[in-house]
């Protein structure tokens, strides 16, 4: 998602509070994988974010979190303040039940899953896209991949659609 990002596709914002979570639940990624220092690699893969993406860090939204309709989970406000102060028209997350769309369409928001919201934005130019995504496997270290692995891998996630629509493009990847 971060190398669509990259490639001005969209825009992506985040809070404080949201990188906490995120580095958290890599951290916990990481421990389940059995990674040698988890956390610490989790901080890295944070900091990198930060680096590669200055401008997303989202301030001064603390005041729309009363305007933020009752959420199902209380401390998911501050996301979509978030998205409010930044004019955001999509939430990406996994927990779309805590994103009710009824209290989401008064805001203009919509909350949509990885898969779905990477799909849809190959499908806006896959060129530019599958060239992103080829330009991100590249980048590949730990370990490398050829296209079918980076393919296999995207679907072992949860990332069907994604994998789907890239799959005619493999030669290209």
């Amino acid at each position: 998602m971060l190398s669509l990002a990259e490639a001005e596709f969209f825009r992506v914002r985040w809070t404080d509070e949201i990188l906490t979570e995120t580095e958290a639940a890599l951290a916990k990624i990481h421990t389940e994988r059995n990674s040698e220092n988890p956390e610490g690699r989790a901080k890295r893969a944070i900091d990198a974010m930060k680096r590669a993406f200055p401008e997303a860090s989202v301030a001064d939204y603390q005041n729309l979190m009363t305007a933020c309709g009752t959420l199902p989970d209380d401390g998911d406000r501050h996301v979509v303040a978030a998205a409010m102060r930044t004019q955001a028209q999509a939430i990406v997350t996994e927990n779309l039940k805590d994103f009710p769309s009824a209290i989401l369409e008064e805001m203009g928001l919509e909350a949509r899953c990885a898969d779905d919201f990477i799909a849809d934005t190959i499908a806006l130019d896959e060129g530019r896209a599958v060239a992103a995504i080829r330009q991100m496997r590249e980048r590949l270290a730990k370990p490398t991949m050829d296209a079918e692995a980076l393919l296999r891998s995207l679907e072992a996630h949860g990332l069907t659609e994604t994998a789907t629509i890239l799959y005619p493009h493999s030669a290209s990847l």
